[in-house]
């Protein structure tokens, strides 16, 4: 079995997820550790004061984080994450994810990734993954 290309490993992990495909979630971008994704807030997405629930933008940045770690080739499982809200999201708004600053290490891997509506930030999104010594391959 080949080891998958970095750029085709966000492709395979999406098609895998039908959490993430539940949302809408697009590749926009992916280049080896650093991937752009894009999605559509849906009336479905919203709280209880017309607003989109926290957990969609962290979603989408969880994303964004899991497929950046993920293409260096080896599986790469989030430890911890955090997420700072800065704007409120409406329904039709569509917001990107991107993963803007990484540090890999042997085991460890940081990011840093910035959910977007158009040029506005509206959160900030930390994570750390463990590297495991298992590959992506074709199948």
């Amino acid at each position: 079995m080949n080891n998958l290309l970095p750029e085709k490993i966000p492709h395979k992990m999406l098609s895998l997820d039908p959490f993430s495909s539940w949302l809408g979630i697009e590749i926009l971008e992916v280049e080896k550790g650093r991937v752009r994704l894009g999605m559509k807030i849906r009336k479905e997405m919203l709280n209880s004061m017309k607003k989109a629930h926290g957990g969609i933008a962290y979603s989408l940045a969880d994303t964004a984080f899991g497929f950046a770690a993920n293409t260096h080739g080896k599986f790469a499982v989030s430890i911890e994450t955090s997420i700072n809200h800065i704007e409120a999201l409406e329904e039709n708004d569509y917001i990107t994810a991107e993963s803007v600053i990484e540090k890999v290490g042997n085991k460890l891997g940081f990011h840093i990734v910035e959910v977007r509506r158009d040029e506005e930030l509206v959160a900030l999104f930390k994570g750390v993954v463990y590297r495991t010594s298992k590959k992506w391959t074709e199948k």
